[in-house]
């Protein structure tokens, strides 16, 4: 796995600092680059860590602008990892097609 993009936000309730990167992720699934997304969370009070939160889906879509949609989805909206499969599993199952070998043919081509 490589990180290709990473965005950031950090937003503040009460006494804790929550600090939020987004992530574009690529992999190889059966020789294609694929891409994914990571959101991670940081809780801090005052200086300490008290908790992250994190999750991750490997296997998104072959074509990167569909993942980059997705991610400025999640950035704008400030998605917790907690979520993220509630947010983009919908746009997930959709993009399973972009697997299928014609879809693939095309995108490398």
């Amino acid at each position: 796995m490589m990180i290709v993009e990473d965005l950031c936000r950090n937003n503040t309730i009460g006494d804790v600092d929550y600090k939020y990167s987004y992530r574009i992720t690529k992999n190889n699934y059966k020789d294609i680059q694929v891409y994914g997304i990571e959101v991670e969370r940081l809780d801090y009070r005052g200086n300490l860590l008290v908790n992250i939160e994190r999750d991750s889906v490997r296997l998104i879509s072959p074509q990167i602008k569909k993942v980059q949609d997705l991610l400025k989805l999640l950035y704008d909206n400030l998605i917790s990892p907690i979520h993220l499969v509630d947010i983009i599993g919908v746009y997930v199952d959709e993009y399973v097609k972009d697997f299928e070998i014609n879809n693939l043919e095309a995108i490398i081509n």
